[in-house]
């Protein structure tokens, strides 16, 4: 479909820059149109674990993919421990400054666990990582090669919720759109009956501001999520 088409364009493919793609990247949402944030009522399962960040232009959803092509020394040493250990490293979007340099982020984001990587034909290391739980930021520190070591909370995974039949009509287009994205969604297991997943699917490929899409990962209701995510489609085919 043509919505297809546009959501799979503006995601965009795999890029090199500071070692993520250029998903998130995108035009702007409708105005008016927001993921109220529900932080307050997040209720907490583990505090003061401590793991190695990784900022980026971008927001990774639970369950969703994070394709990265790395060549920072830290990033590339940090990808190698955490590959090793089997362990997440956390993901947050910058609010200021750059990937390759100091910046300052939001304070939720989600854990990152490797499931697939590669040795690209340039040299660079190219990684697949899954969004797993949300957590928050307490506190960081930069170490003396530059990567950062943050202290957090994580956040209670969402309950399952039934899909209303309101939303009956949403599966088959997420479908067409994780379709035409190809083989980032291919090995994804797909629950469009849960909304929880189903919103955060939708979120990660419509093409709205990142600021948006922080919001939406605050935001703790699914069935918020999923009323938002239908007025955007209406308003992407126009």
């Amino acid at each position: 479909s043509e919505f297809a088409k546009r959501c799979s364009s503006e995601w965009g493919a795999p890029g090199i820059g500071a070692g993520k793609s250029d998903r998130g990247r995108v035009a702007r949402g409708h105005p008016g149109q927001k993921c109220r944030s529900h932080g307050s009522g997040q209720a907490l399962i583990l505090e003061g674990m401590r793991v190695p960040l990784f900022p980026l232009n971008t927001v990774l959803f639970p369950g969703g993919p994070l394709p990265l092509r790395i060549f920072e020394p830290r990033y590339v040493d940090m990808i190698s421990e955490r590959m090793k250990a089997d362990a997440p490293f956390g993901v947050l979007l910058i609010r200021e400054g750059v990937e390759v340099g100091p910046a300052s982020t939001f304070e939720t984001g989600t854990l990152a666990r490797i499931s697939d990587w590669y040795q690209g034909s340039d040299g660079l290391l190219g990684v697949t990582a899954i969004g797993e739980q949300r957590f928050r930021l307490l506190a960081s520190e930069r170490q003396p090669d530059g990567l950062n070591i943050g202290e957090i909370e994580v956040l209670e995974a969402e309950p399952r919720v039934e899909l209303p039949a309101e939303y009956s009509h949403l599966p088959s287009i997420l479908d067409a759109v994780l379709d035409d994205l190809g083989r980032l969604y291919e090995g994804l297991a797909r629950d469009p009956a849960d909304a929880s997943w189903l919103s955060y699917r939708f979120i990660e490929v419509l093409p709205i501001d990142l600021e948006q899409k922080q919001q939406c990962l605050e935001n703790d209701d699914a069935l918020d999520r999923l009323s938002l995510v239908a007025r955007l489609i209406e308003t992407v085919r126009q």
